[in-house]
């Protein structure tokens, strides 16, 4: 389902200038800290964002990863004046960023309604850090309420030159205070923008709120598509075929937003009901991009040879086996942090969820089931940790289109691994 909003929420006039130089300058990396490539992995990870917002207590956000945005924004009636500083987004001590929406108004901001009535923060990487493809996300906690509208989200770097909706928007995950067991992923572009947006949204059972626990928001984006999962659960894809003939603004660099709304044409205003401060508890953001097309790097094994998705089909239930090194998007391998291994947008998946030893492996739809969870160990050992058993290579038998399956762990020369 499309996001219902009316008009994009835009960029503030105070950061155009910088905007403008992320347009000319292209991806641009956070300091040397956050960018790990070395000559072993590089094609497999050539470029590393991660910010798990270690430090003090009370202490701004590192300004060498994040700029924080002030003002308002009328384009979407939003009711929040954002600050700078900490006062609205300071670090926990417990390794969180904290973005905190208040019922305040502590210097006589003023919005396009008047007088503020709230404040609270919204922050990004732009000309610090973009990129273009891999694996985008955030662990996070969403605050709860009617009016509230946390987000997720990226830009093109080029909307200094070109604008939005021509820069192209991803929308990794908002929720809006009245759906508590909802967040939607969207994207948009030139003609789908706006309520024209497209997108999905993704619910918990059971009645869960997204407020009550923290969850993994993620988007895997590759040339001509882009999967959303919710903590390792792909709910949709969008591709080139989706946006209706027109352009698909997203093969070029983007930059990440965080950011936490008040009101709002879409969520709509807080009520009596809506308890301040709300807060949005960010535990880790991060970003693995690569600079081959399925996002990956290749897993070598017994006498050299490489896991191959048989035939480079991405249907599901497709073998798994080993195959010369070719360096084909059917051999990239994608390690992620949540346990998965991921090729052709799909995940290395034990066949039936299966522990017993032969149990072949396949291609699956990532679900976040035990059966797509690995551990890829020092001993060079890729484990199934719901079976304890090894990817091994059927029969120690190097022939290629050798089914892979899951044993028991021998240490044996088919059961060795070098990831990327």
């Amino acid at each position: 389902m499309a996001s219902p909003r009316l008009l994009r929420r835009c960029l503030f006039a105070a950061l155009s200038a910088v905007l403008v130089a992320s347009a000319a300058t292209g991806a641009a990396h956070a300091d040397p800290s956050d960018v790990s490539a070395s000559a072993s992995d590089v094609s497999a990870a050539a470029t590393v964002f991660s910010d798990t917002f270690d430090g003090a207590a009370g202490s701004a956000v590192n300004s060498s990863r994040w700029s924080l945005e002030t003002g308002d924004n009328v384009n979407n009636h939003e009711r929040q004046y954002y600050t700078s500083g900490a006062n609205n987004a300071a670090l926990d001590g417990q390794g969180h960023l904290v973005i905190t929406a208040k019922k305040e108004n502590p210097a006589n901001y003023q919005c396009w309604y008047g007088t503020c009535q709230y404040t609270s923060a919204r922050m990004n990487t732009s000309g610090k850090f973009s990129a273009q493809y891999g694996h985008v996300e955030s662990r996070m906690k969403i605050p709860r309420g009617q009016g509230m509208w946390p987000a997720f989200w990226m830009l093109g770097t080029d909307i200094g030159s070109v604008g939005w909706p021509n820069s192209g928007e991803i929308d990794v995950m908002e929720n809006v205070g009245f759906e508590p067991s909802t967040v939607h992923g969207t994207i948009h572009g030139p003609g789908y923008s706006g309520s024209a947006g497209i997108g999905a949204g993704y619910t918990l059972s059971n009645g869960q709120a997204f407020a009550d626990a923290f969850h993994t928001f993620a988007v895997d984006w590759a040339p001509n598509s882009i999967k959303w999962s919710v903590d390792g659960v792909v709910y949709q894809t969008r591709t080139p075929a989706d946006v209706g003939g027109n352009t698909w603004a997203f093969n070029k660099p983007f930059f990440l937003i965080l950011n936490l709304a008040v009101g709002g044409y879409w969520p709509g205003d807080p009520n009596s009901s809506t308890a301040f401060p709300a807060q949005l508890v960010v535990d880790s953001v991060s970003v693995t991009t690569s600079d081959t097309p399925s996002g990956g790097g290749a897993i070598r094994g017994l006498a050299g040879k490489c896991a191959d998705v048989a035939g480079a089909s991405s249907a599901n239930g497709t073998a798994v086996q080993l195959y010369d090194c070719n360096g084909s998007a059917a051999q990239q391998w994608t390690v992620g942090s949540d346990g998965t291994i991921r090729a052709l947008g799909k995940c290395l998946d034990v066949t039936g969820g299966a522990t017993a030893d032969g149990t072949t492996t396949q291609l699956y739809d990532c679900n976040g089931s035990a059966a797509q969870k690995w551990a890829v160990s020092s001993a060079n050992d890729i484990v199934n940790p719901q079976a304890n058993k090894c990817l091994d290579v059927t029969g120690n038998n190097s022939a290629n289109g050798t089914r892979l399956q899951i044993w028991t762990c021998s240490g044996a020369a088919n059961q060795k691994w070098t990831v990327g």
